[in-house]
C-alpha cells in the first residue's frame, strides 16, 4: 500500500475520522469500498444549500480532503453535528448515478444523531430504531430525472438497502444487508424486505386502517418538506 495513501489516512484521523480496511468491518468512522479507481459526485444538500462537486476517490483509495469535507456536507444538519461517513455508501450512490447517466444528486438526509433520529421516529412513520443513518452509511437522495430508473438500478446491484418513495420523491441508499421497501400512498403497509412475508400473502387492511395511514403519510410529507 502507497506511502500517499497512509498520509491521507493519517489526514483523515487527524480530522476525527479513521479508516476502515476492507474485511474489518468493525465499529469506525471511514470504511473504504472496493475496488479503487477515480470516482467523483456532484451534490446539493436541499436544506442547507450547501454543494459538493469534486473527486473523492482516486486509485490510491479516497481523498481525504474530500472526504472530511464530505463528511461536513453529509452532517446532521438538525443539530449541525458531523458524524461517522462510509464511502461506501458513496460508492453505491456513484455507481447508481453511474447506471442511469445522472450527474448530480439532491440529498435529502444523510448522517443522523441518535437524537435527531428519536425526533423523527416519534413524528414520522417508518423510521427505523437502528437506522442505518445512525452510523453514516445511508443517504436519501433525489434527482431531477430518472428516479424510478435510480431505485430499479439500485436493487439489481443488490449492494444494501433500498428503499423507494415515490410520493415523496426521493430514494433511499444504504451499506446495511441487503433488502428494499417502498412507501407511498397506496400501499404506505408495505414495507418489502428480503422474504418479504415470509411466504405469507399481505395482510388485507380495512377501510379505517387504510385511512389511518394515508393520514399518517400526508403527515410525514408535511414534516419532511419543513426540515
Amino acid at each position: 500500500m502507497s506511502s500517499l495513501w497512509w498520509r491521507r489516512r493519517d489526514l483523515l484521523i487527524a480530522t476525527g475520522l479513521c479508516i476502515l480496511l476492507p474485511g474489518s468491518l468493525k465499529a469506525a468512522q471511514v470504511s473504504i469500498a472496493q475496488p479503487s479507481f477515480p470516482r467523483r459526485l456532484k451534490l446539493k444538500n436541499v436544506h442547507t444549500g450547501e454543494t459538493f462537486d469534486g473527486p473523492y476517490r482516486d486509485e490510491t483509495g479516497p481523498i481525504a480532503s474530500a472526504v472530511a469535507d464530505l463528511a461536513t456536507f453529509l452532517r446532521d444538519f438538525h443539530v449541525n453535528k458531523i458524524g461517522p461517513l462510509d464511502v461506501g455508501t458513496l460508492d453505491f450512490l456513484a455507481d447508481v448515478m453511474g447506471a442511469i447517466g445522472e450527474s448530480s444528486a439532491s440529498v435529502l438526509s444523510a448522517y443522523r444523531t441518535p437524537e435527531t433520529n428519536a425526533r423523527l421516529r416519534a413524528t414520522m412513520f417508518g423510521v427505523a430504531e437502528k437506522s442505518q443513518h445512525l452510523y453514516g452509511r445511508a443517504i436519501d437522495v433525489s434527482f431531477d430525472r430518472g428516479l424510478l430508473d435510480a431505485e430499479t438500478a439500485a436493487r439489481r446491484m443488490a449492494r444494501g438497502g433500498v428503499g423507494w418513495y415515490p410520493r415523496s420523491h426521493f430514494v433511499h441508499l444504504d451499506t446495511g444487508p441487503t433488502r428494499s421497501w417502498e412507501m407511498d400512498g397506496t400501499g404506505l403497509d408495505r414495507m418489502l424486505s428480503a422474504g418479504g412475508y415470509g411466504g405469507r400473502a399481505r395482510p388485507e387492511l380495512s377501510v379505517a386502517d387504510r385511512l389511518a395511514r394515508h393520514r399518517a403519510l400526508a403527515r410525514s410529507e408535511f414534516l419532511h418538506r419543513r426540515r
